[in-house]
């Protein structure tokens, strides 16, 4: 395959960051868009000068080589669902539903397609990240503390809890990604909401969250979220092992340890166009990249509605096996 044509479901803010970066890749071609608002897919396509389709249906039938679902959260599910059953290679952007029921469903049918797919996950691919984790190889982790403090975005779907999932699933879900990735899996959430959203109307999302985590080798957490700033105040994380303090954010990595401290700056934009290009470059066959595809993803979506649904039902939730739904347990302790 010389050219990956692309087909974007959706025409939002981050389709519109898709398609720019897609089309300044020698090797792949917009196909089209599609949209529930035919007057946001005709202004996305109109920049590029590719066609608008009526439907999911109709841009599959122009032959994509893959496809980007880059739709709110509460609209995953359907498109998956068809992209899948035309079996062609599929880019999700995060989070992949508003629920786990959803996300757990479109795995399956991705795991039994054997489909090719990727997640939006572009943390993954800064530098900085890779080099934490060597830092972090072979020392135990015995703490972590992530936070997404910021505003409410300018979207209306975002402050309904059924629409977006709440904060902790919309937002921080590239934390708790990190999380996974530099300290391991989750194995207990205690989380609590304050109950009082934001003051956007309609809101009936928990405007500040705070959560504990536990984790399978050993370490302890925290998580806390919020959106009642104008303005983006912190996202990252901070990690201490024996000897060794870290800080990562988008923007850069501080360590600090027995030589002092030390800072290396990040990329985000760099990030984000790294995983479009592996994505890309797997779709070719030129390329294997691709460093969450959809049953990766999946394991932090189970995680941050964990979370969410401590804080909703005030209740400890246990995760077990990683194809396992997590359970609400009723207090603290988790003890059989």
């Amino acid at each position: 395959m010389r050219t990956c044509r692309v087909g974007l479901i959706g025409a939002g803010g981050v389709a519109q960051r898709h398609a720019r970066v897609l089309s300044g890749f020698d090797d792949a071609e917009l196909l089209g868009v599609t949209d529930v608002v035919p007057s946001a897919a005709a202004a996305l396509a109109g920049t590029y000068g590719v066609p608008t389709f009526t439907g999911v249906a109709d841009l599959l039938a122009a032959g994509p080589d893959a496809v980007y679902v880059c739709v709110p959260p509460f609209a995953h599910g359907p498109a998956e669902e068809a992209v899948i059953a035309a079996g062609v290679p599929m880019f999700v952007e995060k989070p992949v539903a508003v629920d786990l029921g959803t996300a757990e469903r479109i795995a399956a049918l991705v795991a039994e397609r054997g489909l090719l797919t990727g997640v939006g996950h572009h943390w993954r691919y800064l530098p900085v990240v890779e080099q934490a984790r060597e830092l972090l190889a072979g020392r135990p982790v015995r703490m972590v503390a992530g936070s997404w403090l910021d505003k409410v975005p300018p979207v209306a779907w975002w402050s309904r809890r059924d629409h977006s999932g709440g904060p902790v699933v919309e937002q921080a879900a590239h934390v708790l990604d990190l999380v996974r990735v530099l300290v391991g899996e989750v194995t207990e959430v205690t989380a609590y909401g304050n109950g009082t959203p934001p003051p956007v109307d309609g809101a009936d999302i928990d405007s500040v969250t705070t959560a504990a985590l536990r984790f399978a080798c050993g370490a302890v957490g925290t998580l806390t979220a919020a959106c009642v700033l104008g303005w983006k105040h912190r996202a990252g994380l901070e990690i201490l092992a024996d000897g060794l303090a870290l800080a990562l954010t988008e923007d850069g990595l501080v360590v600090r340890d027995a030589d002092g401290e030390r800072v290396f700056a990040a990329d985000p934009d760099a990030a984000r166009v790294a995983v479009d290009r592996a994505f890309v470059d797997a779709v070719r066959g030129v390329g294997d990249d691709v460093r969450v595809p959809y049953a990766e993803a999946l394991g932090t979506q189970r995680l941050a509605v964990a979370v969410a649904d401590s804080a909703r039902a005030g209740r400890t939730v246990r995760l077990t096996a990683p194809d396992t739904t997590p359970t609400l347990v009723a207090g603290v302790s988790v003890d059989a």
